[in-house]
């Protein structure tokens, strides 16, 4: 039994939680186990450390904070003032961004503030100035119908989901597709790579009041110069949603054209995936539209989540270390392994490679559904998820991708011989699974045929390569 300060605390913790609901401490420690035992590699997952968890459960879970820092609709906020200002502190410093605000509960709520910090920082309207109200906030019910009116078409161009982008960025279903007239721009359809001039295109085309970049599975970079460009020759807003990427811009590996804080207007991201800290979200931006931003609760947002703010300050600290840049180097050299394995066994890769954390593969010329590999994989102790590909004729249901991502078995420590090794791995159980059929026959978009002895084996050899690379290994909850 280890007597760290780890290992205590989080002993501890599950001793106390055991005594009111045992069913729950047991499941805290069972995704420990599982998370140890599985090559974890969801592109959007990491592990965070130790510091950065604990730094969630405490009291700070029982403060209303609504407002800002020193502008609170809640009494007693001081000690949340001190760990949402350093949380914004460690953020500007870290993306040299002039304003962050680290209240967003999700990548999804960090975007809602941004589209609607957009929306109030635009409207220069006669329902504006006949209500004499400076914040759209402000509006009755009234001048709000009334403005909308005024306003007209509110238009968004985002990059496609079957493209790389993400639901957030105009997916019908998504409320940012419901709150904005919306375009897509997808990627050539012989390389997978976004064609500026075609972006340029339907820009001018559409007059778009935003222009988002930004992606969940593609897996190149982008150059943020470039469309920033676009975005002023129509007049657009230029946002940046880096959730996936934010760690290699940390890191300094996206840097000049490639990173997204010196040339958009606003930036969204999460905080966890490759900048490996709390689930949760955050915005940066300029001085011109940090007021809307700090509005975000209660124009978007309900309460903040102080815990949170508190983990998200000690995972920027974190980030901020010199240590975090050779992290984040390594992240893209594992990928750019990992994929190189893939290509060397013959797998298909959308773009034929990486530039960042990231690997797409097209499992249809293994005669798979995204679903059917991703299963398959899952039962082989490989943890993934499926995604479309561009122009995909499975939908985004079924898919005929897999997607990939290094954060978290970089996080591990594991190198280029065990993304080889790994590539290995998937090659072999993807080589071994066969579509099955349905019940009257007919060839299905979900069963699959695996042998039990493949995924079992190749469970074992996944173990095995994990073995000198312990998850957590200052926590001992024996």
């Amino acid at each position: 039994m280890s007597h760290n300060a780890e290992s205590t605390a989080f002993r501890s913790a599950l001793e106390v939680i055991r005594a009111v609901e045992p069913r729950v401490a047991d499941a805290i420690g069972a995704e420990l186990a599982d998370q140890r035992e599985s090559l974890k590699l969801i592109a959007s997952e990491n592990y965070a450390s130790p510091a950065t968890l604990l730094a969630m459960g405490n009291w700070f879970s029982d403060k209303y904070a609504e407002g800002t820092v020193g502008r609170r609709f809640y009494a007693g906020c001081q000690n949340v003032d001190t760990v949402e200002a350093l949380a914004a502190e460690h953020a500007r410093e870290l993306f040299g961004a002039a304003h962050a605000y680290a209240q967003p509960h999700s990548g999804i709520d960090a975007n809602l503030v941004a589209f609607w910090a957009i929306l109030a920082d635009r409207v220069e309207s006669p329902a504006l100035k006949r209500a004499q109200v400076r914040q759209v906030n402000d509006l009755t019910e009234a001048d709000w119908f009334a403005l909308r009116r005024e306003l007209g078409d509110q238009r968004m161009l985002g990059m496609s989901l079957d493209a790389g982008g993400h639901l957030t960025h105009g997916f019908r279903p998504n409320i940012s597709g419901k709150m904005f007239d919306q375009r897509s721009y997808g990627t050539d359809p012989a390389t997978g790579l976004i064609d500026y001039d075609r972006v340029a295109e339907a820009a001018r085309e559409f007059k778009p009041l935003i222009l988002v970049a930004g992606y969940s599975a593609y897996p190149r970079k982008v150059n943020f110069r470039i469309m920033r460009e676009i975005a002023d020759s129509v007049g657009a807003t230029f946002m940046v949603d880096m959730a996936h990427f934010a760690g290699l811009v940390a890191g300094k590996v996206f840097t000049g054209d490639f990173d997204p804080v010196p040339h958009a207007h606003i930036v969204t991201t999460t905080t966890h995936k490759s900048l490996r800290g709390p689930r949760g979200g955050m915005v940066l931006c300029g001085p011109e539209l940090a007021d809307q931003v700090d509005r975000g609760c209660p124009m978007v947002l309900g309460g903040p989540l102080p815990h949170v703010m508190a983990a998200k300050a000690v995972a920027l600290a974190e980030a901020r270390r010199p240590d975090f840049a050779d992290y984040a180097r390594r992240i893209v050299d594992n990928a750019q392994a990992l994929a190189d394995g893939l290509l060397r066994r013959g797998a298909t890769l959308v773009t034929g490679g990486t530039d960042n954390h990231l690997v797409l593969i097209d499992v249809s010329g293994y005669g798979l559904t995204g679903r059917q590999a991703e299963q398959a994989l899952l039962d082989s102790g490989i943890v993934t998820n499926r995604n479309a590909v561009p122009q995909d004729p499975n939908g985004a249901w079924y898919t005929s991708g897999i997607r990939i991502g290094t954060p978290a078995l970089t996080t591990r420590g594991l190198g280029a011989a065990e993304m080889d090794a790994t590539a290995e791995l998937i090659h072999t159980v993807l080589t071994q699974t066969t579509a099955g059929t349905g019940p009257d026959g007919a060839p299905s978009k979900a069963k699959y045929v695996l042998d039990p002895a493949v995924a079992e084996q190749v469970g074992k050899q996944a173990a095995d390569l994990l073995t000198p690379f312990p998850l957590y290994p200052e926590v001992d909850l024996t």
